[in-house]
């Protein structure tokens, strides 16, 4: 049977399909009826699925997260598109093409990757160089980094999107950086390279997307700053010396890049250059978000359901 992909389905279709199954939750209805709730996805996008009537055996069978055999029924709620479903079975993966399942950068991986060592690659100040290179020079780390997503799905959420995410803020800041001399250029672009780099280890991705045990305790923002704290040890292990003003000033950015503390941002930007960083970065995510949820938003109407993350309904026609 031909995979029927999520961004294919249409209110009021019969479901006979796999998808992951991601992050379910056993609750009971007003009544003390259980029933279970969860994510349905695959490279093309994820629904809302609903499961009444469930039990706890059902419930505790389920993979967390992994593959699902789904029959049921997709219909819209409060203008939503949902997947009901009536029966589920577990899959085993090596069954499946993952390539149907973990979405990935339509984007070359290797020119992408190059394009950022050649803009980093500018940096002047030694020391935020030899940070930059130390962390360069980590084969392991940068595949990570190549791979990783930069998102569990609020935007670049994909295979490679992290590169994707950190190669667009680049250009960005190379493009507008000649427009304010004032602000540490260096600073800037060592400051986007590493700003994301915890994702890393924040993020699993080997079956679905979903957040490591220490990425759930810890968080990205936290790890970055470990992880440059890491490599500056390492540099001075082999005599090249990391002054507290330049830590500070790379900290910073990592700490304030959310840019508002109930966006998770442990400090609020306090220099030009971490008010730089926090604005690209935003910029590019939002972009990323409204584009996503435009193209992949089901039916023909001009107008897409309502986007909780953005606060809005986006409109979807273009000019001709």
């Amino acid at each position: 049977m031909a995979h029927k992909f999520i961004n294919q389905i249409e209110p009021g279709e019969t479901i006979d399909n796999v998808y992951i199954v991601r992050d379910p939750i056993l609750r009971s209805t007003a009544r003390g009826d259980l029933y279970i709730a969860m994510f349905l996805s695959d490279n093309s996008g994820q629904l809302n699925g609903r499961m009444w009537q469930a039990t706890e055996t059902i419930y505790k069978a389920l993979p967390k997260p992994g593959f699902v055999h789904i029959q049921g029924r997709s219909e819209l709620y409060q203008n939503n598109l949902q997947i009901i479903i009536n029966n589920v079975s577990v899959v085993d993966a090596s069954t499946v093409s993952i390539d149907d399942f973990l979405a990935r950068t339509d984007k070359d991986t290797k020119q992408m990757f190059e394009e950022v060592t050649k803009i980093v690659g500018r940096i002047k100040n030694p020391q935020l160089k030899a940070m930059v290179g130390e962390f360069m020079a980590d084969a392991e780390l940068m595949e990570k980094f190549r791979n990783a997503p930069a998102a569990i799905k609020m935007h670049h959420s994909y295979i490679g999107g992290l590169l994707e995410h950190t190669y667009n803020m680049l250009r960005v800041a190379v493009a507008i950086l000649p427009l304010y001399p004032e602000v540490q250029a260096d600073l800037v672009l060592a400051g986007i390279f590493l700003h994301d780099i915890g994702k890393t280890e924040e993020l699993s991705y080997d079956m679905a997307f979903s957040y490591t045990d220490s990425g759930q305790l810890i968080g990205h923002v936290v790890k970055s700053l470990l992880m440059i704290n890491q490599k500056a040890d390492a540099l001075r292990a082999k005599d090249t010396q990391i002054e507290q003003t330049v830590m500070d000033a790379l900290g910073h950015i990592i700490l304030s890049h959310h840019g508002q503390y109930e966006f998770g941002s442990p400090k609020l930007p306090a220099t030009a250059e971490a008010f730089m960083v926090y604005y690209i970065d935003d910029l590019d995510a939002k972009i990323s978000q409204v584009t996503a949820a435009i193209d992949k938003e089901p039916g023909d109407s001009n107008w897409t359901a309502w986007k909780n993350a953005l606060q809005t309904r986006l409109y979807r026609k273009r000019l001709e």
